[in-house]
C-alpha cells in the first residue's frame, strides 16, 4: 500500500523554497524525501529529522554540526550535502539525488554477488570513506542501506547523519547510535567511534555480498552483540566453498575483533584490497555464487527505523517478547544504552555467581576472605584511553586503582595532537591492581618543511624531497630567462611551507629561454639547416621524402614545429624534404566535350586551360590538348585543352 499521500509533508514546501513531491524511504533518524529546489530548479533529496528526535536540542545541534562538517567533504563518491535548515518542527538536510538504488536492493534481488561485482562495489565505498577519514571524520553507521548505486554505475556512500570527528570516542547523551549487524566491538563495549570500526562495518558488508548473508545471526539483537564482542566473523568460503583465500584474507583483517589489528582507516584497507584482488585470477573474481544463497528476507525487513527499546550489555539468551527478532531489527540505526561507567565491575558481577558459592563454602571453613582476594580483587581491567588526553587518562586510571607509567609520543594522521594514540596494556586488558599503564600521545601529523628547490636539478630536487619525507609530484615545464634548462624554477607548495610527511610537492621545472621557430618551408635542405642551427635548435631530418607540386625536389616540404612557434634553446625541429610532383599519367580528351574534358583532367590532379582561338569561340569539343593522352606530367601542372 502507498503510503505516501498520507505523509502531511508531500506537496509541502519547506522553508519557501524546497517543494516535496514523494517519500523515497522511512530510516530510523529520518525520512527521505524527492524534492524540487524552487530556486535553483533541480531535483534534490530532502532528509527530514523525525519530529520525535528533533524535540531533543543535543541532538538537532549535533546533526547541525555535522551536516556542516560533511558538506565541506567534495568527493565524487560521497553523496553531496547541499543545504541545511529548519522550517517549524521540522530539521532537514538538502542533498544529491541519486536516481538508482541500494546495495541492499541488490542483496535482496540477486543474494550473493560474484567477487568482481563486489570488489568493484566496495573499492569506491573505501575511496569515500578513505576520504572522510583523512578529513577527521567517521562515518560510523556503514551498511548496505547506505550504498547508493546509480542508474549509470557510480557507487556513493550516502547517510552521513550519525559523522562524528575522529577524535570523539563517547557522546555525552549515554547511548550508543549504530545499526546493530554492522556495529564493531569496540562501538559496542565502550562507545569508541574511530576510523577503524566504518573498517569494521565495511569488512561485514563484504562477507555479506559474497556470502548473500549476515556474518552473525541471532533470536534477539542482544545476542547478535554478544557475538560481535565474542566471536570472529566466519571465512566467507566457509559459506560458499570455492572462494579465493584472498578474500577471507580481507575479510578477516577488516573484521578483527582487535581494533589494533585492524587497518587503521579506510585508505588502508583500499590498499589491501586492491593488493588482495591483483592476486586474483579472472576465475576466481567471476565466480558464480551458488543461488541457494539467496537472502531470506523480504521488503519489509530492510526497513531503517529506531529499535524500540534500549539495549545493555549483549549477552545470549536476550531474545524478544516471541523469541525471535526480525532481521529489520538488526539494519535499524539504532540509540543503544551505553554500557555503565564501569563495564569490568559489570562483567565480574555476572560472572560471579558460581564464585559466590565457592566463596560461601570457604568462609564456612574460615578459609573465604583470603581466596577472594587472590582470586579476584588484586585484578582489574584497563579502561578505554584512546583519543583521551593525558588528564583524563590519569583519571582514569586512578579510578581504576592503577598508575600512569611510561609516557611516550609519536605523530598521528587521525588522532589529534595531545590525544590518546594506544596504550600498553591495551583497552580492557585484565592486570593486577596497582600495575602501571604506558600511553603513547599523538604529537598530531609529522610535518616537514618543503626544502629550497630553485635552481636544483630535476633529479636532485626529487632526491631532497624523499629525503626530507615528502613526495616528488606533478612535473610541468615552461620558459623561463633566468633558470637553466632542467632546473626547478618553482615548487607547490612553495619553499619554506611547513606541510606533512608525505605530502606530494608539484615542481615547475626550466625549459629555459624561448626561441621562435624561423620558417624554412621552401629552402634547400642545407641552407635551411643552416638557420636552424644557427638560432640554437637542433635538426632532424625526416627519412621519408613527399611528393609535391609547390616545392622542388631537394626544398623543404614541411617542419615541425610550424614556423612561428615558441621552442626552447636545444629542442628539434623535424623537416621534410620534398622529391618534387609526382608524375602520373594524362588521361585522352581528345573528341570529349569541354565539361567532360576538364572534368577528367582535374580529377586526374591536373589544372586546365582553354584554348579557344578564333573558330573556338562558339565549339564545345576538344580537337587537341597540350599533353598527349598516355604520357605523364608532374601532378598539378597545367594541361591546356585546344577547343574547336
Amino acid at each position: 500500500m502507498d503510503t505516501t499521500l498520507q505523509d502531511p509533508l508531500v506537496g509541502q514546501v519547506l522553508d519557501g523554497r524546497y517543494r516535496v513531491d514523494a517519500r523515497i524511504a522511512v530510516g530510523g533518524m529520518a525520512t527521505v524525501y524527492r524534492a524540487v529546489d524552487t530556486r535553483l530548479d533541480r531535483i534534490l533529496a530532502l532528509k527530514v529529522m523525525h519530529p520525535s528526535l528533533a524535540v531533543d536540542a543535543s541532538f538537532v545541534e549535533r546533526f547541525i554540526r555535522e551536516a556542516k562538517s560533511v558538506a565541506r567533504l567534495s568527493h565524487p563518491n560521497v553523496v553531496q550535502v547541499f543545504d541545511q535548515g529548519t522550517d517549524g518542527a521540522y530539521v532537514y538536510l538538502a542533498m544529491e539525488y541519486v536516481a538508482g538504488c541500494t546495495l541492499r536492493d541488490v542483496l535482496r534481488e540477486r543474494g550473493a554477488l560474484q567477487p568482481r561485482a563486489a570488489l568493484d562495489i566496495l573499492e569506491p565505498v573505501l575511496a569515500a570513506l578513505g576520504a572522510a577519514h583523512r578529513a577527521g571524520f567517521v562515518h560510523r553507521d556503514m551498511k548496505p542501506e547506505n550504498v547508493l548505486i546509480g542508474d549509470d554505475g557510480r557507487v556513493k556512500v550516502a547517510d552521513f547523519g550519525l559523522v562524528r570527528a575522529v577524535d570523539t570516542v563517547t557522546n555525552t547523551t549515554g547511548t550508543v547510535l549504530g545499526t546493530v549487524s554492522y556495529l564493531a566491538p569496540e562501538q559496542i563495549e565502550n562507545g569508541t567511534a574511530d576510523p577503524r570500526v566504518d573498517v569494521y562495518a565495511c569488512g561485514v558488508m563484504l562477507y555479506e555480498m559474497l556470502t548473500g548473508d549476515k556474518p552473525h545471526d541471532g533470536d534477539s539483537p542482544a545476542v547478535i552483540l554478544y557475538k560481535h564482542l565474542h566471536e570472529d566473523v566466519p571465512p566467507p568460503s566457509a559459506a560458499v566453498p570455492g572462494l579465493a583465500y584472498e578474500l577471507d584474507e580481507m575479510v578477516a583483517s577488516a573484521t578483527a575483533r582487535t581494533p589494533d589489528v585492524r587497518p587503521h582507516d579506510a585508505v588502508a584497507l583500499l590498499a589491501q584490497v586492491r593488493e588482495g584482488r591483483a592476486r586474483l585470477t579472472g576465475d576466481q573474481l567471476d565466480a558464480v555464487p551458488p543461488q541457494a544463497l539467496a537472502p531470506h528476507h523480504d521488503n519489509a525487513d530492510d526497513r531503517t527505523s529506531v529499535i524500540p527499546r534500549a539495549l545493555t550489555t549483549p549477552r545470549p539468551g536476550s531474545a524478544g517478547r516471541d523469541g525471535a527478532a526480525p532481521e529489520a531489527e538488526l539494519n535499524r540505526t539504532s540509540r543503544l544504552a551505553s554500557p555503565p561507567p564501569d563495564p569490568p565491575a559489570r562483567r565480574r558481577a555476572v560472572r560471579r555467581g558460581p564464585t559466590a558459592v565457592v566463596v560461601a563454602l570457604l568462609l564456612v571453613l574460615g578459609v573465604g576472605t583470603g581466596v577472594w582476594y587472590i582470586n579476584s580483587g588484586q585484578f582489574t581491567e584497563v579502561p578505554p584511553l584512546l583519543a583521551k588526553t593525558q588528564d583524563q587518562a590519569e583519571d582514569r586510571l586512578r579510578d581504576a586503582g592503577l598508575e600512569l607509567g611510561q609516557v611516550k609520543h609519536a605523530h598521528s594522521d587521525t588522532v589529534e595532537r595531545g590525544r590518546i594514540i594506544s596504550s600498553d596494556p591495551r583497552t580492557g586488558a585484565r592486570i593486577r591492581g596497582n600495575d602501571a599503564v604506558s600511553i603513547t600521545v599523538s604529537d598530531g601529523p609529522e610535518t616537514v618543511r618543503v626544502p629550497a628547490l630553485a635552481g636544483r636539478k630535476l633529479a636532485e630536487a626529487r632526491s631532497l624531497l624523499k629525503d626530507d619525507g615528502l613526495e616528488p609530484g606533478m612535473v610541468t615545464r615552461e620558459f623561463s630567462d633566468d633558470v637553466p634548462p632542467g632546473a626547478v624554477v618553482s615548487a607547490e607548495p612553495a619553499d619554506g611551507t611547513k606541510v606533512r610527511a608525505g605530502t606530494a610537492v608539484a615542481l615547475v621545472v626550466s625549459k629555459g629561454s624561448p626561441v621562435d621557430v624561423p620558417d624554412v618551408t621552401g629552402d634547400d635542405l642545407a641552407d635551411a639547416q643552416a638557420e636552424l642551427e644557427e638560432a640554437g635548435l637542433k635538426v632532424k631530418v625526416a627519412e621519408e621524402r613527399v611528393a609535391s607540386a609547390e616545392f622542388e625536389q631537394g626544398e623543404v616540404a614541411a617542419q615541425s614545429p610550424k614556423a612561428d612557434g615558441r621552442v626552447a634553446e636545444g629542442d628539434t625541429v623535424t623537416l621534410t624534404v620534398s622529391k618534387g610532383p609526382e608524375m602520373i599519367e594524362v588521361p585522352d580528351v581528345v573528341g570529349d566535350s569541354v565539361d567532360d574534358a576538364t572534368r577528367a583532367l582535374e580529377e586526374a590532379g591536373f589544372e586546365v586551360d582553354e584554348d579557344r582561338g578564333l573558330l573556338g569561340l562558339f565549339g564545345d569539343t576538344v580537337k587537341g590538348q597540350s599533353v598527349e593522352g598516355g604520357e605523364r606530367a608532374p601532378e598539378g601542372s597545367t594541361i591546356t585543352i585546344e577547343i574547336g
